[in-house]
């Protein structure tokens, strides 16, 4: 059994879950969601880049919002696909094998030079994590960045979730989930000393839209939330929420 499904609706003071029929007392947590703490984040970004920057990157969200989901992204009860990994020390493992019938849910994020997926992974590093380890489910995060350079940004972030590259983003395009900046919004965050490209483990541009898939012990999906806006997240109650489901 999993938590009360009422703690969802519970903002401050923890909540109860019983895995083995014992009860556990978790740590208090969800004070305020993703959305909350972009909105308090944005004004600050915006000054600090500057009004043309936050322009580049204000209509790179509008198009990207504007054009919605690509055809073929995957479904609620589709298989979840296999694709090879890359631990942080480059060891290549099939997702298949690293969840070993597992349930397990996949935190799909463009890189650690995104500060909207820094914002979410710390997020679901203090409030769900806590959970997954009480319901014996994995918790991992995917980006398509080198391995180590993956690694590295974590613990200077002091991120200690799971982390694996998906190099040349094979698991997110059978997923359906790949897209590709524009180039307005690469010359602005070259500007800004970013460098996608280089970053990424097959030297490409290509990055997932931002994306939380669930799949239960059987590699069945049974959520698969991809946003386009990138500055959207999916909240870790509605993460929770399928988990009390399975």
């Amino acid at each position: 059994m999993g938590p009360d499904p009422q703690w969802c609706r519970m903002r401050r003071g923890g909540f109860r879950c019983r895995p083995g029929g014992e009860r556990m007392r978790q740590r208090a947590a969800f004070t305020e969601t993703i959305a909350s703490q972009v909105r308090e984040f944005q004004p600050a970004f915006e000054a600090q880049v500057g009004p043309e920057l936050a322009a580049v990157f204000a209509r790179e969200q509008e198009d990207l919002r504007r054009e919605g989901l690509p055809d073929g992204v995957a479904r609620i009860g589709d298989p979840l696909p296999d694709a090879v990994l890359y631990a942080a020390d480059g060891q290549a493992v099939s997702l298949a094998d690293l969840l070993d019938s597992a349930a397990a849910i996949l935190v799909f994020y463009r890189g650690s030079w995104c500060p909207y997926c820094n914002i979410a992974l710390q997020t679901y590093q203090r409030e769900l994590l806590p959970v997954v380890e009480a319901f014996g489910t994995r918790l991992i995060a995917i980006s398509p960045q080198a391995p180590e350079r993956a690694a590295r940004a974590a613990r200077d972030a002091g991120l200690y979730l799971d982390i694996y590259s998906d190099g040349g983003n094979r698991l997110a395009a059978r997923l359906g989930i790949v897209t590709t900046p524009s180039a307005d919004s690469m010359q602005a965050r070259s500007a800004l000393g970013i460098d996608v490209v280089g970053s990424n483990m097959d030297r490409t541009a290509a990055i997932p839209y931002p994306a939380v898939v669930v799949a239960d012990a059987t590699g069945t999906i049974r959520l698969i939330d991809v946003r386009v806006d990138y500055t959207s997240r999916t909240e870790t109650c509605d993460i929770i929420d399928t988990l009390v489901a399975l």
